[in-house]
């Protein structure tokens, strides 16, 4: 009669927070970390912050290609912001409780932001699609209103389909465990510990990969292989090649986007027996590419490296070569 009513109190038993323990199996050395860590998150800040700066101030950058790569900085600061202040304040001051709802807004602000990253390089990769394979229709299809429309359907189908994420998450049933073996809250982990059936959680969270990630990367190299094909048809090289330079940039990081995303699933699925290996790579791949985003168009791109000059009063009269 006793043990009956104390595995009953037991199962009615709700976790009031979770402990992110950091980093698995490194837990007494992880202090070290915070000092990468912090760098790459005000290099992520500083650098997106400038290329928004610039787009503003520079008016040859007003264009549709420029748009989206400031709405990519917003997106890449929210991402960057969701995460590291977190990680790094378990790291320094070990701050490691998260209460459930402040847990349950974090896994959803990741599942948005990502969705939100992978959908604008989609978007990027129409307008060098148009660019290139319809350059004459460019100007009177890639406009203004084009941007915003593309945008906030990014926001709306991100923003919507990530809602049940979170909210399955609440629904599960927290009796025992409390201990993230992570630094961050995210869907699995933080379901794992739940004491009831996550056969769902499971699902949607495969569904909605496939859904958003995984068919804006069938899409945005459908893209691409419509534009190699359209450029290699070009019986001029100097034209190829210029062709090619104005979509080299982007191309860069959607590979590294979508190679990240990839190397992720793979560690999440391999990592059992070394976990530090899937956690240290979902922390990176949140912080990675808001910070060598702005570096690799700096480096590929004339327009932009001259206005970075220019805000940072490094020169007004910088030569376009």
């Amino acid at each position: 009669m006793d043990t009956t009513l104390t595995i009953s109190n037991n199962s009615r038993f709700q976790v009031s927070e979770f402990i992110l323990m950091g980093f698995p199996g490194i837990h007494t050395w992880q202090h070290w970390l915070s000092l990468p860590l912090a760098l790459l998150y005000l290099l992520a800040l500083g650098a997106n912050i400038l290329i928004l700066i610039t787009i503003q101030h520079e008016p040859s950058l007003h264009q549709p290609m420029y748009w989206l790569l400031g709405i990519l900085a917003i997106v890449d600061i929210g991402l960057a912001t969701t995460i590291m202040p977190k990680i790094l304040a378990i790291l320094w001051f070990d701050a490691k409780a998260i209460s459930l709802p402040e847990c349950f807004a974090q896994i959803y602000a990741i599942h948005s932001f990502m969705g939100m990253e992978s959908g604008i390089f989609l978007c990027m990769a129409v307008d060098r699609y148009v660019a290139i394979c319809y350059p004459l229709r460019y100007p009177s299809i890639v406009t203004e209103a084009f941007v915003i429309k593309a945008t906030l359907s990014m926001v709306l189908r991100n923003g919507l389909l990530t809602i049940p994420v979170p909210i399955l998450a609440a629904q599960r049933h927290y009796c025992s465990r409390n201990e993230i073996d992570h630094c961050l809250c995210s869907n699995l982990g933080v379901t794992s510990l739940a004491c009831d059936d996550i056969t769902v959680n499971r699902f949607y969270q495969l569904a909605l990969a496939w859904v958003m990630v995984g068919s804006d990367m069938g899409l945005v190299f459908a893209s691409y292989a419509l534009i190699i094909r359209s450029v290699l048809r070009l019986n001029s090289a100097e034209a190829t090649s210029k062709a090619l330079s104005t979509c080299s940039s982007h191309l860069i990081l959607i590979l590294f986007f979508y190679t990240a995303v990839i190397v992720v699933s793979v560690t999440q699925l391999a990592g059992r027996e070394v976990p530090i290996i899937p956690a240290l790579f979902n922390v990176l791949h949140s912080v990675m590419p808001p910070a060598f985003n702005p570096m690799v168009y700096a480096l590929q791109t004339q327009e932009l490296r001259v206005g970075f000059q220019k805000v940072l009063g490094l020169g007004d009269n910088v030569s376009r070569k």
